[in-house]
């Protein structure tokens, strides 16, 4: 099965620094196989048989506590999770000049419907959803500062969620699409 693990705060804003070549070196000492970094911040798309999401997101967190002395937060879903997650993105959202938009990743312990009613949301100038494993925001870029979202950052849901713009979500997926063919 193929799957990604979303690193939660490495490489940003110089703090919890990790060289993606030993990070793959070190998913590949803890049995992950065909194991592909994207970007610096923490992408690692990965194969692995026999074990669950639960059991890889603790090993890989055990492993890179022993390597890199770091606590970092592992989340591990699926292709067919992030499938799930890429179709429920409209095809019109992008992260660019004119709009911001985000995937937030959720963690199991949080993963429900229900995170919503813990969110500041205006329906009037950002569009909110949520789907299996994370939340979907957009929002136009001259109102970022005006979203009840982007209060969110300092927030106990903020601590337990990791965010990728949907450009980042995509190309993600599409690494894990190419991998499942080879």
């Amino acid at each position: 099965m193929v799957y990604i693990a979303l690193l939660r705060g490495i490489n940003v804003g110089g703090k919890n620094k990790i060289d993606m070549k030993l990070l793959k070196q070190t998913f590949e000492q803890a049995g992950m196989n065909d194991v592909v970094t994207y970007i610096n911040t923490g992408n690692i798309i990965f194969s692995n048989s026999g074990l669950s999401k639960t059991e890889l997101s603790r090993i890989l967190e055990e492993t890179i506590h022993k390597d890199f002395g770091l606590q970092i937060k592992v989340v591990v879903r699926s292709i067919d999770d992030v499938s799930e997650i890429i179709n429920a993105i409209p095809d019109s959202w992008k992260n660019d000049e004119d709009m911001k938009s985000d995937v937030l990743f959720l963690w199991d312990e949080i993963d429900d419907e229900s995170v919503l009613e813990n969110l500041v949301i205006k329906p009037d100038i950002e569009t909110v959803k949520y789907v299996p494993g994370a939340i979907l925001w957009s929002v136009d870029r001259k109102n970022v500062t005006k979203s009840g979202m982007s209060k969110i950052i300092g927030s106990k849901i903020y601590k337990q969620v990791t965010v990728r713009n949907v450009n980042t979500a995509r190309k993600i997926y599409e690494l894990m699409q190419a991998q499942n063919r080879i």
